[in-house]
C-alpha cells in the first residue's frame, strides 16, 4: 500500500508541462520575449527588472535575441539589474574561461545596461574572504 501511495504522489509531481523543440531558436525567442516583457513592464512601473543570469550554449541564443531586440526594437536595459549565478575560482575576469568575460562578450558589451547594475561573483578573492563575500552577494540579491 505504501508503494502505491508513494507512486501516486510521485505521479502528481511528474506532470510538468514540457515542450520539445527541434532547435534552440524558437524557445530562445520565447524566453527572450518573456524577459523583454518583464523589462518593459518594470519600465512602465518605474522599477528595476532583476535578472538571474547564467552562461552556456543554450542561453547564448537568448542573449543573442535580446541583443537583437535592443538594436532593432529599442529594448532598453537601463532599468535592469543582473546577478550571475557563478564564476570559476580562482579566476581572473579577463581569462578566456571566465564567466565574467563570456557574459561581456555575449551580452553586456552589446546593450545599454549600467555597469554598476551587473553583478558577477568575484573569482579573484583570497580564499579566506569567499564565505563572507558569498553572504554579502546573497544579501544583494
Amino acid at each position: 500500500m505504501a508503494e502505491l501511495l508513494a507512486s501516486k504522489e510521485l505521479q502528481q509531481y511528474e506532470n510538468i508541462h514540457t515542450r520539445v523543440y527541434v532547435s534552440s531558436e524558437e524557445p530562445s525567442k520565447l524566453v527572450a520575449g518573456e524577459i523583454a516583457e518583464l523589462i518593459r513592464s518594470r519600465q512602465e512601473e518605474n522599477r528595476n527588472a532583476v535578472l538571474g543570469l547564467a552562461i552556456g550554449p543554450s542561453i547564448r541564443e537568448v542573449y543573442k535575441e535580446l541583443v537583437r531586440m535592443h538594436e532593432e526594437e529599442n529594448l532598453s536595459f537601463s532599468n535592469v539589474v543582473t546577478f550571475n549565478l557563478q564564476e570559476y575560482f580562482p579566476m581572473d575576469p579577463e581569462q578566456i574561461q571566465s564567466y565574467s568575460r563570456s557574459m561581456k562578450e555575449a551580452f553586456f558589451n552589446h546593450i545599454d545596461i549600467d555597469k554598476k547594475n551587473i553583478h558577477i561573483p568575484d573569482g579573484t578573492l583570497a580564499r579566506d574572504d569567499v564565505f563572507e563575500y558569498c553572504q554579502k552577494y546573497e544579501k544583494m540579491i
